[in-house]
């Protein structure tokens, strides 16, 4: 099909581009951006007066669940969530049951979400053999199959040996490992360690717990000159760590989740177990340092770490509820009312972290609106007002911390190979 977006604000960090332009599709891919464009009788028009154009978002860190968690959530309702939320590309973790661990599964996920999917589904491929950090998986043959990185996401694999060898072996694919940084001597608590979780004599977990794992995987990082990822980084110590590593040349990015950026750990004091999650909200101090890594490029991407449970999951006592919470729907609206439109972050650096960021650092097609390039495509009403309603949204998830929330910025709309999606 072919379509013309017409008089929107384009922003397209990697050209370097936020005007007013037209963009024409054709094919799935980007035919032509400028201004004034004249398509040919046929070509379906957008109007997009008042909205801003950008490359497709891709969330690099969710959940979906599927295979042996359907319950919690499926491709199917994952990547409509997605659609919803404003995203054209997810990348999911491997903690499925069966574990995504080998080819099987990974053919697996991909024929699901080319059945049923809406939106681009990335496969990221288990470190260790059932996530149990004793033995490699088959990285060779998941790298193969289609999976974009390799973590262990939701466990950290303690031994420095094994993650070694895993970081050599992914070099020759050029993918990154993900790390899940807590120390799980250390972590594994309801709850940031300090004046709340002591007020509330909640069990807590130091912030040493993120840090020395950060350290370790830099320190192997640059030992193997492999690409390292911070998953869900949330501590000043872990955000100097990182800044210091790329200082000094080392293959290490990281991403911050929405939340992590707009909570802290007073929200606990409702007992909210939809405020629980790993690593756990943090300090105002941490909060504040990971805003000025996004700002800095220290922080590579804004990733969800979209964790969908059962509400079962989440009921009773906060110390015994599962850990995450829904985000793919709610990141994109929160994250233009409450850090574009106070001014605290511009426009143009949010659509990097959003798209640009998490291309590059997976090397997926996209993140960019260069003639050629894959048609995937977010378009924003930087003026429509929201309230966060758990009720309506497209994941089987319902646990979230800003439930009646109210804002105003939100997707209008998106484009996934040219193709318009509704959700």
């Amino acid at each position: 099909m072919s379509l013309l977006i017409k008089n929107g604000r384009v922003v397209d960090p990697a050209a370097g581009t936020d005007a007013v332009q037209d963009v024409w599709v054709a094919d799935g891919r980007i035919h032509k951006v400028g201004r004034g464009l004249k398509a040919p009788a046929g070509v379906e028009i957008v109007d997009a007066t008042g909205k801003v154009v950008c490359p497709g978002f891709i969330d690099m860190h969710v959940h979906l669940r599927e295979p042996g968690f359907e319950y919690k959530e499926t491709i199917a309702s994952g990547t409509r969530a997605a659609a919803a939320g404003g995203f054209t590309a997810v990348a999911c973790m491997a903690n499925t049951f069966p574990v995504n661990d080998n080819r099987a599964v990974t053919d697996y996920i991909l024929a699901r979400a080319k059945a049923e999917g809406v939106v681009r589904v990335y496969p990221i491929g288990a470190v260790t053999r059932n996530l149990e950090g004793t033995q490699l998986a088959e990285l060779a043959e998941q790298a193969e199959a289609g999976c974009v990185a390799f973590s262990d996401d939701g466990k950290c694999v303690m031994n420095a040996e094994l993650y070694r060898r895993a970081m050599e072996y992914a070099l020759p694919f050029g993918v990154p490992i993900i790390s899940h940084a807590e120390d799980c001597h250390l972590g594994h608590r309801a709850m940031n360690e300090g004046l709340v979780s002591t007020e509330l004599g909640l069990a807590g977990e130091p912030a040493a717990a993120e840090d020395v794992m950060v350290a370790r995987d830099i320190i192997l990082a640059e030992l193997t000159g492999a690409h390292l990822h911070v998953a869900h980084i949330s501590t000043a110590g872990a955000v100097r760590l990182v800044r210091d590593a790329k200082a000094r040349g080392i293959r290490v990015t990281a991403e911050v989740t929405p939340h992590h950026l707009l909570l802290t750990d007073e929200v606990v004091r409702s007992y909210d177990p939809n405020c629980k999650m790993a690593p756990p909200l943090r300090t105002k101090r941490d909060v504040e340092a990971c805003l000025e890594a996004l700002l800095d490029g220290t922080i590579d991407c804004v990733a969800t770490d979209h964790a969908p449970h059962a509400l079962s999951d989440k009921e009773g006592e906060f110390a015994e509820a599962a850990n995450g919470i829904v985000g793919i729907e709610t990141a994109v609206p929160l994250l233009l009312d409450r850090l574009v439109r106070p001014g605290i972050v511009d426009l143009p650096t949010l659509v990097t972290r959003l798209s640009t960021g998490p291309a590059r650092l997976l090397n997926l097609p996209g993140g960019s609106l260069a003639p050629g390039a894959a048609a995937d495509i977010t378009i924003l009403d930087l003026e429509r007002a929201w309230t966060v309603d758990p009720a309506t949204f497209r994941s089987r998830g319902r646990s979230t911390p800003f439930a009646g929330a109210t804002g105003v910025g939100a997707p209008w709309m998106i484009l996934v190979g040219g193709a318009l999606v509704t959700p």
